[in-house]
């Protein structure tokens, strides 16, 4: 095979499968509760993602801590990380609080 049969197959290869759109069970309608639940899964999803690196950027940090052994500017840079990886996490739920906040509010489900 030369090198422009590679190339053609490999960008065959690489092209999206075709397929046709379908439509959903209420005629093709998409109501505003569909439209808050779907950006509700995505906020959740995205701040469940965020916790999980927020958690991992704190153990890596203290792994560093770990193994800096005396080494005050490792020992630092740990900290630092660690540090940063708590105000990230803080600020990640304070965003989901306040995202549960508005859409209480939006809904008006948040006085009731």
């Amino acid at each position: 095979m030369n090198k422009v049969q590679k190339y053609f197959y490999s960008a065959i290869a690489a092209l999206p499968t075709p397929t046709l759109p379908l439509t959903g069970g209420n005629n093709g309608a998409i109501t505003l509760s569909e439209i808050q639940d779907r950006i509700q899964q995505i906020a959740q999803f995205l701040i469940i993602v965020a916790m999980v690196v927020a958690v991992i950027f704190v153990v890596w940090g203290a792994l560093q801590y770990m193994l800096a052994r005396g080494d005050a500017t490792k020992g630092k840079d740990a900290l630092k990380a660690v540090r940063n990886g708590l105000v990230g996490a803080g600020i990640v739920l304070a965003i989901g609080v306040l995202l549960q906040t508005v859409a209480g509010l939006v809904t008006r489900s948040f006085f009731s």
